[in-house]
């Protein structure tokens, strides 16, 4: 049962697509202050899991932390975050009853959860402006269904998109791309997709292309596409300012982007310079920037990742103003009188600062709304725009999206990745345990940069990270300019990279087949144990297994030089591993606790009792998977429900898309 609670004038985010009436009774879970903004509080039991929260830092169980959504560009994931990039304001209490609370709220809200007290629940925000959605279920399960079928269904990207793609910022001519293209095809590693990061670009300007580096551009990627790769050019949020730069004159002539509280367009700085923000909240000029895609579609371009979304802002140029006048003292000191402290702070805080969210203003509907009041809804309506005009560019075809900053509601136009990580062990396993909070939150089609982007990565740390982006929708190595290269055949016994990226191609019929029938039925595609055994003490607690589909487990190894790992298995399994040489060996095993050898060239997962999975031969493109001739690996007498589509077009719900196979 979902209920909608209505506080103060909110913002309609347009995150529920569903219809419901406004709760003229007593709110029954927790209790709400409107005397200070908006507070939501609410006791614990000693034994209640919160999950929730989407893209957030820490565990799959939220408590015992601070969490707040303010839509951030910060590169350095320490321990102590509070933000990341995007806002994901639901949360599921699970215990003795199952609750669950989206907090829809575009601004900055915090979530205090047994931070402050141990057994206490604090959501806060400045504005008691909101709309809370209470959900009552059976199970903590129960609630996430219940919430994914009032959102909205998840995008779906085209198969292609679960292939394997190279990515790093620093590729900049054309056989820059062909030397990793010949790199993954001399060495027969499977490859799909090549991304273009900003230097594709001319000066860094959307919807435009280096000329000088690709005097064909079109002719370029059909060559690509003939060898069987797409290629993914970024989108970022700022327009540069330049004359003869038709977006640029076209935003401004029509007056699309944001504007200051005088009326005239705000500046904010990132790579191309001094830019303006497209006003994505106004649909006009979300139209407007949308339609722009279709350059690039036009010239065979048929996947794009939005990025700097959040917006990300390296000065404005009041920023930059006031910081200059706040060292105008020092620049001759000859005294030894600069306050060290002081310089790094205001200098340090010139970057997304608070202050510049509140210089600029949107046009909703005639309405004038200042940023700050609806900033994390900036980078869901960027790739809203992008998404509502596919529909209209090519309404029968599926595009590749996914971006950086989101809210809810982004999930019906694109996907996330979790933005710029670093080549550490501890980000492989939070990219594991944030995977099943993005889906609670429809986030389906999800994925981290495999290695890292940035920092120097190591060979088995990739090797690692491989293994467990191999049950990731999105599947992608990306590194940062300058760190150590890090596409797969830069490392010795190229072979071991060879065989984990062409597992990820046998398990493809399998992997695409649960994320359709998840997307169309408003399920999950990660799932904690816990939501699969609810009656299992221990399963609660496993937070570095996670249950794919209905039929396997996955327990990926994440830590240095380690052999292999413990894992827990909630029932009797079969325990499958990928072999270094392209063998499959398989063990059953008896619930409980085990300790599993897997070297660095092996993959594992278990199978569930009772199920099986279909695997195809190896293959080197995602076009090139032979589904006619699979095999079924698992339990003797188990069924599966495959379910296949061309992967190009939107004909989801057709019943001959699924087929039953019997071991």
């Amino acid at each position: 049962m979902v209920k909608k609670y209505v506080y103060g004038n909110p913002f309609n985010t347009e995150a529920v697509v569903t219809s419901i009436p406004k709760e003229e009774g007593a709110l029954t879970a927790g209790s709400v202050s409107t005397d200070k903004g908006y507070t939501w509080t609410y006791k614990m039991d000693a034994d209640d899991i919160v999950y929730g929260l989407g893209e957030a830092n820490r565990g799959i169980n939220k408590r015992g932390y601070i969490y707040v959504s303010d839509c951030s560009d910060i590169p350095d994931h320490t321990e102590d975050l509070r933000c990341l990039y995007a806002a994901h304001n639901f949360i599921i209490i699970s215990g003795q009853n199952h609750i669950g609370l989206f907090f829809d709220y575009p601004a900055v809200i915090t979530f205090d959860i047994g931070y402050t007290r141990q057994d206490t629940i604090t959501v806060h925000c400045n504005e008691a402006n909101v709309n809370l959605y209470v959900i009552d279920g059976d199970s903590a399960y129960d609630v996430v269904k219940q919430f994914r079928k009032i959102i909205g269904r998840s995008y779906i990207p085209p198969k292609f998109a679960f292939g394997f793609g190279q990515s790093r910022w620093g590729y900049v001519t054309p056989d820059d791309f062909r030397t990793v293209v010949d790199g993954y095809r001399k060495n027969h590693i499977p490859l799909d997709m090549v991304y273009m990061d900003i230097d594709y670009m001319k000066d860094y300007k959307d919807f435009t292309v280096n000329e000088e580096n690709f005097p064909d551009f079109k002719g370029f990627v059909d060559e690509m596409k003939a060898r069987k790769i797409h290629l993914v050019p970024i989108i970022d949020a700022g327009v540069k300012i330049e004359d003869g730069y038709d977006v640029y004159e076209e935003g401004v002539e029509k007056g699309y982007f944001c504007k200051k509280e005088d009326g005239s367009n705000f500046v904010a700085a990132v790579w191309p310079g001094r830019t303006h923000f497209p006003d994505m909240l106004n649909k006009d000029a979300r139209k407007w920037f949308g339609d722009k895609y279709k350059r690039l579609i036009d010239a065979g371009i048929d996947g794009f990742w939005n990025d700097m979304n959040e917006p990300a802002i390296f000065y404005s140029d009041e920023g930059m103003a006031e910081l200059k006048d706040f060292l105008k003292d020092y620049i001759n000191d000859t005294e030894e009188k600069i306050p060290y402290f002081a310089i790094f702070e205001h200098v340090g805080k010139i970057k997304n600062s608070p202050e510049d969210y509140k210089r600029f203003y949107h046009n909703v509907d005639g309405v004038r709304v200042r940023h700050d009041k609806v900033h994390n809804i900036f980078g869901y309506n960027m790739t809203r725009a992008a998404g509502e005009a596919f529909e209209r560019i090519a309404p029968d075809k599926r595009i590749l999206m996914f971006s950086r900053s989101s809210y809810i509601g982004m999930h019906r136009y694109g996907g996330v990745w979790t933005g710029d990580n670093k080549s550490w062990w501890s980000h492989l396993l939070l990219n594991i345990k944030m995977m099943p909070s993005l889906n609670m939150c429809g986030f389906l089609y999800t994925g981290a940069d495999l290695g890292g982007f940035g920092a120097d990565t190591t060979r088995d740390l990739l090797m690692r990270w491989l293994a467990f982006g191999i049950f990731t929708p999105l599947m992608r190595d990306h590194a940062a300019a300058g760190t150590r290269k890090q596409e797969c055949y830069q490392f010795e016994n190229v072979e071991d990279f060879a065989n984990l990226i062409s597992v990820r191609y046998r398990l493809i019929p399998y992997l695409y087949s649960e994320f359709m029938k998840a997307a169309l039925s408003d399920d999950l595609y990660f799932k904690p144990l816990a939501f699969v055994y609810p009656e299992d003490e221990m399963a609660a607690n496993v937070e570095d297994q996670l249950i794919i589909g209905n039929e396997i487990m996955i327990a990926p190894v994440y830590t240095q030089n380690a052999k292999g790992r413990y894992v827990y298995l909630p029932e009797d399994m079969l325990f499958v591993k990928f072999m270094g040489d392209g063998s499959i060996v398989t063990e059953e095993m008896s619930a409980g606790h085990h300790y599993i050898q897997v070297a660095l060239n092996e993959v594992p997962m278990f199978i569930r009792k009772g199920f099986c999975i279909p695997l195809a031969q190896p293959a080197e493109t995602v076009d090139a998977i032979d589904t006619a001739h699979m095999e079924l690996l698992g339990y003797d007498g188990a069924s599966y429900e495959l379910y296949e589509d061309d992967g190009i077009h939107k004909d989801y719900d057709n019943g001959a898309n699924r087929k039953i196979l019997t071991k």
